[in-house]
């Protein structure tokens, strides 16, 4: 990716009357109105070859002159981390995050993040904005994200997340038998109390929309298929509690372990010691910005949630393979 800007076009008559930032985000959707206007206010992109402001109103027929230099986007520093690169190409990466990884730093985690591993990587990722993540992952949720490698990429990403065309479907082991799939549709803000934790809220939270089906049921829980209609923070774990089927080992939401009726010591220490929730984003799909051919991956479940359900379809195999009532 080149690190200077050149374009150079003329307003239609069609758009006159709109504002200059207005009509340089429909003229060059590549990059964000926010990137726009900030390159109008450093003259980077001028009217006629004059500097001008964003909210100044266009004739139409105007040329539009754009020459910006992409700046680093942060002060993060490059760190080899091991990264599970699913696939990658000049626009987009996609990575099958492995547990316990922090996505992007904080005060907690000022560095050792798939960030300062993405910048190691892909030292363009600099130029664009949070390197290029367009979505997260909890620390400890495991699975698929996308990257985008190129302001446009990101954009293009950023719209589509926008009006709900990525597809992501995560796995999960619920805490519970459930009997059938459902979909909860139930508004999410922080919650009232702990600030740590995500609630379902009467007001003031933002819509949130998980669909769910059953993939499996043992004794006392059950394997279910997510797919998020919206991307809140801690979604499927907050839906999940509030439909009384919480991830195993969810930390926050979880509670204590559901143990089945004589569970064997040996599952009943892998219940008790999960080391994080059972949730991993297992398919995802887009289009991608440079060809709008439609991209599909997988990644399959991680040793640790695979070795916790063997457990579970033993428990089932040993002679008490009917599954409790739902709760």
């Amino acid at each position: 990716m080149t690190d200077q800007v050149e374009l150079e076009l003329e307003v239609p008559t069609s758009m006159a009357g709109q504002r200059l930032d207005q009509a340089a985000a429909e003229l060059i959707p590549d990059y964000s109105r926010a990137r726009l206007q900030g390159w109008i206010r450093a003259g980077q992109l001028t009217v006629d070859g004059r500097a001008a402001r964003p909210r100044d109103k266009l004739f139409g027929g105007e040329r539009l002159q754009l020459s910006a230099e992409l700046e680093p986007a942060g002060e993060w520093r490059p760190q080899q981390i091991d990264l599970r690169v699913v696939y990658e190409d000049t626009s987009l990466l996609v990575i099958d995050k492995q547990p316990g990884l922090v996505v992007h730093p904080a005060a907690g985690n000022p560095d050792g993040t798939l960030l300062n591993g993405l910048l190691y990587h892909c030292p363009s990722l600099e130029k664009i904005p949070r390197a290029g993540i367009v979505h997260r992952l909890d620390k400890d949720t495991s699975g698929l994200m996308v990257v985008a490698k190129t302001l446009p990429a990101q954009t293009s990403l950023v719209e589509q997340l926008k009006q709900r065309t990525v597809s992501r479907q995560y796995d999960a082991i619920a805490q519970g038998v459930i009997t059938g799939g459902g979909t909860v549709d139930a508004a999410i803000g922080r919650h009232r109390q702990n600030r740590l934790k995500m609630a379902v809220l009467d007001h003031g939270g933002k819509e949130a929309i998980t669909h769910y089906r059953v993939e499996e049921r043992f004794r006392a829980h059950t394997l279910v298929r997510c797919q998020l209609e919206t991307g809140r923070t801690h979604q499927i774990r907050v839906h999940m509690a509030h439909i009384r089927h919480p991830l195993v080992g969810d930390p926050l939401y979880g509670g204590r372990p559901r143990l089945p009726p004589e569970a064997s010591p040996e599952l009943v220490q892998g219940l008790q010691q999960f080391p994080r929730q059972a949730l991993h984003a297992a398919e995802l799909a887009l289009v991608h910005p440079d060809t709008g051919r439609e991209m599909h991956w997988s990644a399959p479940l991680p040793a640790d949630m695979l070795q916790l359900l063997e457990l579970l379809r033993t428990d089932m195999r040993r002679g008490r393979n009917t599954p409790l009532t739902a709760g």
